[in-house]
């Protein structure tokens, strides 16, 4: 039996906001990594796992995985943060991790083994016009996906004004506002256009991102009903879950929801009540491998699928959690990629790797991908200091100053 013997965080990344875990056992050469990134509040993840978690946890037997879950579940005696989740999340993955490499075989194969050959994932297609859209769409094509996410820019794009007519005296931006009405014109006449440039065969997403209120998102998800999508993606904000079920009820778009979710008790109503038909939990911010099994057994139960959410600003190990969950769940529904550049892949030997529209797990044991802590070490920026890290979530305003809820 492996014990635990010590618990490392590693920042990575040039702005230093990837924070990896490495739990270390006391057999020689036996040890497992996780994800704790977050963009936001990167140290706050830190001292968790520090302060509370590892004093928790050496000595410990590596192979407890879900009595330990359970432990640092409670072990904060509030439960559900998003920094908490993060913890525990990195801490899981890092456990299973070791769990593969003692049983020499790939984390996917001890969670019941490989339900497809390859993960379907979709590409992010973007543009400030149409014609630079197009111009996306097609090179995700070339490069073999079938399903791209199209949007007009940053989210919310489309439904951005630039005019000042619209203004107050005094208004609190001199930048781009939102305007929910041009936004409700702009995307179904998008999505005209790409329907007559495409035809029907091609899937298309689309990421609200909680920018509307509840019934402008539902008179959106209608409007979208003619062009098919393979998903709308958080049309509404977690406020707001309860329209989920007016939603359901005026329109038959599929509906993918759970980017901002931590709490079981926000995905598990949306699911019991079939009111979604994707779950986009983060695998990290949701507890980990152990907690994202239980609510893709949940789905599978009530015919709703997993799309795990990435994010650009995601990590290479939470990929390939996400995968290894993806290979091994019947209920699989699509898988988001992200895209890392040569330099930050050298740093994580055995990454997951995209053939076309498809992703594919390594074939060594546990997650198959490691850090090198040298290069990881280099990556960062020459002046990077944990202590003056500050990103605040860059918030969209209306033209009257109201904030847009991500």
């Amino acid at each position: 039996m492996a014990t635990i013997k010590q618990i490392r965080c590693i920042h990575t990344r040039r702005n230093g906001s990837w924070t990896i875990v490495k739990v270390m056992t006391d057999q020689d050469g036996l040890y497992g990594i996780g994800s704790a990134s977050d963009l936001y509040n990167p140290e706050a993840v830190v001292q968790v796992i520090e302060q509370l978690i590892a004093p928790l946890l050496v000595g410990k037997d590596a192979d407890r995985i879900e009595d330990i879950w359970q432990t640092l579940h409670l072990s904060g005696y509030w439960r559900h943060g998003s920094i908490q989740q993060t913890a525990i999340g990195a801490i899981d993955m890092a456990l299973w991790d070791i769990k593969g490499k003692e049983a020499g075989k790939p984390v996917y194969q001890l969670l019941g083994g490989a339900c497809r050959s390859a993960v379907p994932c979709y590409g992010h297609a973007g543009g400030k016009d149409l014609s630079m859209l197009v111009e996306e769409v097609h090179r995700y094509l070339e490069e073999g996906y079938t399903v791209v996410r199209c949007q007009l820019g940053a989210y919310g794009g489309g439904g951005f004004r630039e005019d000042l007519t619209n203004r107050p005296e005094g208004s609190w931006t001199n930048g781009p506002v939102f305007d929910e009405q041009t936004y409700l014109n702009a995307i179904p006449a998008m999505f005209e256009q790409l329907r007559l440039k495409f035809g029907p065969e091609i899937q298309f997403t689309h990421d609200v991102h909680e920018h509307l209120n509840p019934i402008t998102a539902i008179q959106l998800a209608k409007r979208l009903e003619p062009y098919h999508l393979f998903f709308l993606e958080d049309a509404l904000p977690p406020d707001q879950l309860g329209w989920y079920r007016q939603l359901r009820q005026q329109c038959t778009t599929p509906q993918a929801v759970g980017e901002l979710f931590t709490n079981p008790q926000e995905y598990v109503p949306l699911i019991q009540e079939r009111m979604i038909d994707f779950i986009r939990v983060r695998v990290s911010k949701a507890g980990g491998i152990s907690a994202c099994r239980k609510i893709a057994t949940l789905g599978e139960t009530f015919g709703v699928r997993t799309a795990w959410q990435e994010g650009g600003e995601n990590d290479p190990v939470n990929q390939a959690a996400a995968v290894h969950l993806d290979m091994a769940i019947w209920n699989f529904g699509i898988q988001e990629i992200n895209h890392f550049t040569e330099e930050e892949q050298e740093v994580f030997p055995g990454c997951i790797e995209r053939k076309g529209g498809y992703l594919y797990v390594s074939e060594k044991p546990g997650l198959g991908i490691d850090i090198d802590e040298d290069k990881a070490a280099l990556l960062l920026e020459a002046d990077w200091n944990k202590s003056k890290y500050h990103r605040p979530y860059p918030l969209d305003r209306k033209a009257d100053g109201t904030i847009v809820r991500p």
